[in-house]
């Protein structure tokens, strides 16, 4: 897959993630795509759903499995605007998606619970595909620019 290719992609994730900004949301966006067709999109909406884990990456594997009619996302790409979390990660997993890529890099996340060690050692017949930075600054900007705001508050 190209840089333009993934870049594009990523600009439908991150308006996703300022339509979580436009809720009250920390603005994260995820698009699930499959054969060139987005099939999930997903963003943050744990404050209005009052749901712990409806980060973007769920709700947009939830929304795909859906249409497919199986919780098995093979072959398929998941664009999220942040580094995914534990929990997303599990479920990255447990949805066999082939490959991720994501834009901003979850700074607080401890080393060892670090995507490359949770992925490595996550299942011997699994191998994730895993592409980071692209559009990094654009996908660190807005939630910087949040975060900036509601700490003045």
């Amino acid at each position: 897959m190209n840089y333009k290719k993934d870049e594009n992609w990523m600009k439908i994730a991150l308006k996703y993630a300022y339509y979580a900004k436009e809720k009250g949301e920390v603005p994260i966006g995820a698009i699930l795509v499959f054969k060139e067709r987005i099939i999930g999109i997903g963003w943050n909406s744990s404050i209005t759903k009052n749901d712990p884990t409806a980060h973007a990456e769920i709700i947009a594997l939830r929304d795909a499995g859906k249409k497919i009619k199986n919780y098995r996302l093979l072959n398929t790409t998941l664009y999220v605007t942040l580094q995914p979390c534990i929990m997303c990660s599990g479920a990255i997993i447990h949805s066999r998606v082939k490959r991720l890529v994501f834009g901003a890099n979850y700074e607080k996340l401890d080393s060892k619970y670090c995507l490359k060690n949770i992925f490595l050692n996550a299942h011997k017949d699994y191998k994730l595909d895993i592409k980071k930075n692209v559009m990094k600054r654009e996908c660190s900007n807005i939630l910087i620019k949040f975060f900036q705001k509601k700490r003045k508050r």
